[in-house]
């Protein structure tokens, strides 16, 4: 599944530690995530898009 967390979290001027500590999660989760290595489960991706006023479509792109 590709994302938009790295843009979203670059245009917001924030590092990856800082994400994680807004979610709660480790700077390690945040960057598996933007790397497509790990996806989040659903309360972590309703997190994030809450986080960028986004819906979860918008962020998270199902890859056919």
């Amino acid at each position: 599944m590709r994302n938009d967390v790295r843009e979203l979290r670059l245009a917001a001027g924030l590092s990856q530690a800082a994400l994680a500590e807004a979610l709660r999660v480790s700077r390690q989760t945040v960057n598996s995530i933007e790397t497509g290595r790990y996806d989040p489960s659903l309360p972590l991706a309703i997190a994030i898009a809450r986080h960028f006023n986004r819906t979860v479509e918008e962020i998270f792109h199902v890859d056919d």
